[in-house]
């Protein structure tokens, strides 16, 4: 373990965009809890570009709970970079990464301090009932869950968010990996260290509404699969080398008929069926591939994950 000879910090690392409503029951509920665990910890909370008073209010916050930290971007980048920018700024040899929007139980950071003390360097906290979410939406997380375990090399723990606890080591080793498309989950899974779980409930959002309309979350999945996986690309591989053999068994098929019955025409309908379908595969492939290489013209562009616009608290010395 990372411990210092005292007592080990503890980070929690809360990436925030238009919260406003949740961000007091979120901290009288977590800091009795921290308080509880008799561990010195700080609070790294990252505004991602919110448009109401998110900012303003964790600075105000700050006077009634000085272990909060507030890193403000310069713009909304995305809960992804947001949550990059708090692991990389906190400083805790215990680092849980969770949502203000109290859907991560609090009252569950205790135990994984207990299974970090066991010798474990991440504590996933899977969730046991997702009765609170759509059917549509548990339906296409489990969907994905099994899609991206079978295309990737990386296995991804099913129904585990970023709630979690990690090992200072870990969080060193994440900071090492360099890629701006960032797909969280499959990183932490990547990275592997010794590893248990604990189960919780998923609760109801106690404020506002979630951030993740379905079109985001299809973008999600898209960058999650192209991030970890070729598959993608040997599919269309095997798929046009079994349409090349179609093509030549019609072809060997159009030659022996013409010579054993005649050169009839042909019907034009079934002509232009054949040319729509090919056209239709070709362009579906190189949409797999342009795929790819916008990811390429991404990260060959090396730009900052994020750019901060200001950070507070952060010149106090830990603990």
């Amino acid at each position: 373990m990372s411990a210092t000879p005292s007592s080990p910090y503890l980070s929690i690392v809360v990436p925030i965009f238009n919260e406003s409503e949740s961000l007091a029951p979120f901290f009288e509920r977590i800091t009795p809890i921290l308080k509880s665990t008799g561990l010195d910890y700080e609070i790294v909370c990252v505004n991602d570009g919110s448009r109401d008073t998110t900012y303003e209010q964790l600075c105000e916050m700050r006077a009634e709970y000085p272990d909060i930290k507030v890193v403000d971007l310069s713009r909304n980048f995305g809960k992804e970079p947001a949550l990059t920018a708090g692991l990389e700024l906190c400083s805790g040899d215990i680092v849980i990464p969770m949502d203000v929007d109290l859907q991560d139980p609090p009252e569950l950071i205790p135990e994984m301090i207990a299974k970090w003390q066991e010798g474990f360097d991440v504590v996933l906290a899977i969730r046991s009932d997702r009765s609170t979410d759509s059917f549509m939406k548990r339906f296409t997380a489990n969907s994905f869950y099994k899609l991206f375990s079978r295309v990737s090399d990386v296995d991804l723990p099913d129904n585990a968010g970023d709630f979690r606890l990690m090992d200072r080591r870990v969080v060193e080793a994440l900071k090492t990996l360099p890629e701006r498309t960032r797909f969280m989950k499959g990183l932490f899974a990547w990275l592997g260290f010794k590893t248990t779980q604990l189960y919780f409930k998923r609760e109801e959002r106690f404020a506002g509404e979630g951030k993740w309309g379905s079109w985001k979350l299809w973008n999600f999945a898209l960058d999650g699969i192209f991030s970890f996986s070729t598959t993608p690309l040997r599919i269309w591989t095997y798929l046009g080398f079994g349409l090349s053999m179609l093509s030549v068994m019609y072809l060997l098929y159009v030659v022996v008929s013409t010579l054993l019955y005649g050169n009839e025409v042909a019907g034009y309908p079934s002509l232009v069926a054949i040319m729509l379908f090919f056209n239709g595969a070709i362009l579906m492939g190189l949409g797999v591939v342009g795929e790819y290489v916008g990811r390429i013209f991404l990260e060959s562009k090396r730009r900052p994950i994020y750019l901060i616009r200001e950070k507070v608290g952060f010149d106090e010395e830990k603990g």
